[in-house]
């Protein structure tokens, strides 16, 4: 079979990591790729958000199966095409993507289905917003209510800062159309944690646990980025945790996607916060996580290609899922002034002597002579397995400092659970 992978990040490369170990798999194309992917895939120049082109390719090379990356093309409705000229593609639906494309649109689910969240209010302009910022208390969250690339959170300790971020969202417009509308909601002090999860319409399989680390410094100092480490299992998600999960988040989410004539396939992610050993949904992402699934598909034993087909004919069986028990730890390697204003083009070394890890490359391409080079905020994912969190967490430090370019840097912080977990246990 002949695979298409949408993308050219660090998630992509290590969803390609994995499909290419299926006996189905062939050949893989992955749009546009990057200079690391081109080792598994052959690159085809077309961006993930030319969904016509995408189709049109995948007709002219007998692609099996596409596999989609981003959530950009996923809320463009690239499934729904694809599907109508009779293709194979994992991903949901335009109607089910919306569920990332509008945070509006997720709390009103989130209500009407009785789902645990914070309390939040919509507003379509700054004045209504500001006027809003009333009925709470601080710390707050402001949220830009479309594509936002994970940038669009904002916590706001004080009303001053509060408005400078509805001004800044809704009048600077400083992440474009994004938010035009915006969502004010509680605080919710706790530990942030998240469940990804295989769907095929009538069934969620949540996959194993992880834990990512979303500000750009150390002790979660600095801005929001799309993800700065991962680490899994997450010890956190407990047994006794992950049955209230699946009871009052999971069942119920199924629940109201099915009572709203949504046959949602593919990867749903929810983003949660345990609250007092309660789980509280933050949001909902419609694929893959960054840097999650690099971790994820270095534990994941059963066959990629397999669940991926399960879940688009509507086969997917949780029990045939199967998860290594060692653990698995992430440090992204980020360009200097990431998530702002960063130079790319730099040249990346990397020591012939890296020990027992993986490297993903996330943010690279090759220069005019060859050579690899930056090509992103989030260049290298540098990842390792071992018997527990510590020695993986061992293994990606060890091995790091040698890999370099300039501006280079990374959280020194990941993957230290000591600090994390009695907020949120029950």
């Amino acid at each position: 079979m002949n695979i298409l992978v949408v993308g050219g990040g660090g998630r992509e490369h290590a969803l390609i990591y994995k499909l290419s170990q299926s006996s189905i798999c062939d050949k893989i194309y992955c749009a546009p790729g990057n200079a690391g992917i081109s080792e598994l895939a052959e690159c085809i120049d077309i961006k993930a958000n030319e969904i016509q082109k995408l189709c049109d390719f995948a007709k002219a090379n007998r692609i099996g199966l596409t596999v989609v990356g981003p959530e950009d093309p996923l809320v463009m409705g690239i499934t729904d095409l694809f599907e109508e000229e009779g293709l194979k593609i994992f991903g949901p639906s335009k109607e089910c993507a919306a569920f990332e494309g509008s945070k509006k649109l997720t709390k009103e689910f989130l209500f009407k289905y009785k789902i645990p969240t914070a309390n939040y209010v919509k507003a379509d302009s700054p004045e209504e917003a500001i006027d809003k910022l009333e009925r709470f208390n601080y710390p707050l969250v402001i949220k830009a209510d479309g594509l936002a690339a994970g940038k669009g959170v904002l916590i706001c300790k004080d009303k001053v800062s509060a408005v400078e971020a509805i001004n800044s969202l809704m009048v600077e417009k400083t992440l474009g159309g994004a938010a035009d509308t915006i969502v004010i909601e509680e605080y919710l002090d706790g530990v942030e944690t998240s469940v990804l999860c295989f769907m095929d319409g009538n069934t969620i399989a949540p996959m194993a646990s992880s834990k990512d680390y979303k500000r750009a410094m150390d002790n979660d100092m600095g801005l929001n980025t799309g993800g700065m480490g991962t680490y899994s299992p997450n010890p956190l998600i407990t047994e006794k945790m992950m049955k209230k999960i699946n009871d009052e988040i999971l069942e119920p989410v199924l629940h109201g996607f099915k009572a709203e004539g949504l046959s949602y396939k593919g990867v749903l992610y929810i983003g949660l916060m345990i609250v007092d050993g309660r789980p509280k949904v933050l949001e909902f992402n419609v694929r893959f996580g960054d840097p999650e699934t690099q971790v994820l598909m270095l534990r994941l034993k059963s066959d990629l290609v397999e669940i991926m087909l399960n879940c688009t004919d509507g086969m997917l069986d949780p029990s045939k899922i199967q998860w290594s028990d060692e653990a698995s730890v992430c440090v992204v390697a980020a360009s200097g002034g990431y998530p702002v204003e960063y130079e790319k083009g730099k040249k990346i070394s990397m020591d012939g002597n890296l020990d027992d890890i993986t490297v993903f490359h996330a943010g690279t391409a090759f220069d005019g002579e060859g050579n690899i080079v930056t090509n992103g905020g989030r260049v290298l994912n540098v990842c390792a397995c071992a018997n527990d969190i510590e020695k993986a967490r061992e293994k990606v430090y060890s091995n790091i400092d040698k890999i370099s370019f300039d501006g280079m840097f990374y959280r020194k912080d990941i993957a230290i659970i000591s600090n994390t977990l009695d907020k949120g246990m029950a």
